[in-house]
């Protein structure tokens, strides 16, 4: 007679139970409701949201994390805006719901959203947040020293990140809000002396 072996099986997650998805108009009501819940009712009093108030964000650049069952647990948007002079995006805010914590839903909509910007051609993205959380993700404090925001905000949560080397080289100054519409650079045109 053979003995039965209590082997132990680890079962292996294999897919996340969460979609990442282009943010829809239907996301409205949830996103609004999610952000409250994560920043409080003075969200709107907030330094950052003055370089949002009115505006659109970036196209293509507004992601949202969803349950199988269609219910809305994450967001993140993107915005564009000028760092003393320099074409950049501000990230934010980044939300998830308190249920969704700890399952990678940030940092899923974190990758995704800057994937989706540098693929867009994009240089540089600035965000105020903490930096044990965003600096895995390539953001620092070193080139956004010289920057400024509207309002009252501490330096050390300042964080850049450059999808092209020298994005923010020499960067000073307020950050301020750029229209919807990013314009790209013409080639330069050579001309030739006959």
């Amino acid at each position: 007679m053979t003995a039965k072996r209590n082997t132990p099986v680890a079962l292996i997650r294999t897919a996340a139970p969460f979609a990442i998805r282009a943010e829809r108009a239907s996301d409205v009501v949830a996103r609004e409701a999610l952000l409250d819940a994560c920043f409080g009712d003075n969200r709107h009093a907030r330094t950052c949201q003055r370089l949002r108030d009115g505006r659109a964000p970036a196209e293509g650049l507004s992601l949202s994390a969803v349950r199988k069952d269609g219910r809305l647990v994450g967001t993140v948007r993107l915005w564009h805006v000028s760092a003393g002079g320099r074409a950049a995006l501000m990230l934010g805010p980044l939300a998830v719901d308190d249920s969704c914590r700890g399952l990678g839903v940030g940092a899923a909509l974190m990758k995704r959203v800057l994937a989706a910007a540098k693929a867009r051609d994009h240089s540089a993205v600035i965000l105020l947040g903490d930096a044990p959380y965003y600096i895995r993700f390539g953001f620092s404090a070193a080139r956004t020293g010289e920057l400024s925001l509207p309002g009252a905000f501490e330096r050390e949560r300042l964080l850049g990140l450059e999808f092209v080397e020298g994005a923010l080289d020499g960067a000073w100054g307020m950050i301020t809000p750029t229209d919807a519409s990013r314009t790209r650079r013409a080639p330069l045109a050579i001309s030739r002396a006959a």
